[in-house]
């Protein structure tokens, strides 16, 4: 992918270090981009939040001319830390206290976390109402994640083991099209990015998008590059897959009331099924496996569940809002 543009001074200072080579620019690099974080509002920070993304994308696919080498370089993983402790208290903050499970009630905990969840009603939106520039909009936002999906909870794979680690493998395996390219869902949604004749390529909307969206994105990267949020990933993941099935099936069914054909509907109709079948086993096989193998995380396995519903709500918040403004007639004209 092309590095984005920056959008602050954090993220130019970063910026223009990457695209240097790390020699010469080593051992200056911690005084350049780092320093301390004030930050109102970090979840909605574009400067924070385009930090964090370029940085983990440097242990993911990589960018278009920057020396590999930064990504384990010293200097740019202290700056990068300090970034994320900041994006780290805020969600913490954002989600606020949640209840002790046993380890054996956490699948039943997390069910009764994603059915009290009542955020803002994007999917009914898309399937009822949304012009097809909306559903554009929504499709050109999820690009960020669908055109990479799974890869940031693949992560967790060599930290597990028994019965979690099997689950996590066979949960991926379907994301990953079963061996077969075609079939890989970062696959079918870039099909259904072209049946809406949308940019595919990967990071085409970075620029775009609003720093919520890459938020939800850092907070997979954060849980999945860290082996001591490993408990935090799984609940990610569960609540991913636990609140799918229903608002993937409305999406299909919005892109059809648009007039939309079975190709590029594909992508939202494989999740309809798909993610019915991974709910039960990221809830019961994957997590409640993780407690009973480490009880002492269950409270961790929470969190990532609420972190991922509570962000989720202000990504989809921040699209509804912004549409409803533009619905808004214009005001009158002021009289001269």
């Amino acid at each position: 992918m092309r590095l984005p543009r920056p959008r602050g001074p954090r993220s130019a200072a970063l910026l223009d270090a990457l695209a240097r080579p790390v020699e010469g620019r080593a051992d200056r690099f911690g005084t350049v981009a780092s320093g301390g974080w004030r930050v109102d509002d970090p979840l909605r920070d574009d400067d924070l939040q385009v930090f964090l993304y370029v940085c983990y994308e440097l242990h993911l696919r990589g960018w278009d001319g920057v020396d590999e080498r930064w990504e384990w370089h010293p200097g740019l993983l202290a700056a990068r830390a300090e970034a994320e402790a900041v994006f780290e208290d805020a969600v913490r903050a954002l989600v606020g206290p949640l209840p002790t499970v046993a380890p054996g009630d956490l699948p039943r905990a997390l069910a009764d976390l994603v059915a009290a969840d009542d955020g803002p009603e994007l999917a009914k939106y898309l399937d009822r109402r949304a012009s097809a520039e909306e559903f554009a909009e929504f499709v050109a936002c999820r690009s960020v994640y669908h055109l990479r999906e799974a890869d940031p909870h693949t992560f967790g794979i060599p930290r597990l083991a028994g019965r979690a680690k099997a689950a996590l493998v066979e949960i991926q395996i379907d994301e990953y099209g079963s061996g077969q390219p075609e079939r890989m869902h970062a696959e079918l949604f870039r099909t259904t990015m072209r049946e809406l004749r949308l940019d595919t390529r990967d990071g085409a909307y970075l620029d775009w998008v609003p720093a919520v969206t890459l938020a939800s994105n850092n907070l997979m990267s954060l849980f999945g590059l860290h082996r001591r949020l490993r408990g935090a990933l799984l609940g990610h993941l569960a609540a991913f897959e636990m609140t799918s099935s229903l608002p993937n099936r409305r999406y299909g069914n919005g892109l059809r009331r648009l007039g939309y054909g079975p190709v590029a509907t594909t992508f939202f109709d494989e999740h309809v099924e798909a993610d019915a079948v991974h709910e039960q086993i990221a809830a019961h096989d994957l997590c409640g496996a993780f407690a009973a193998d480490e009880p002492d995380r269950v409270g961790e396995v929470l969190f990532g569940a609420a972190a991922c519903l509570a962000v989720d709500r202000l990504v989809a918040g921040h699209l509804l809002n912004a549409w409803a403004r533009r619905r808004q007639p214009a005001p009158a004209p002021v009289p001269v």
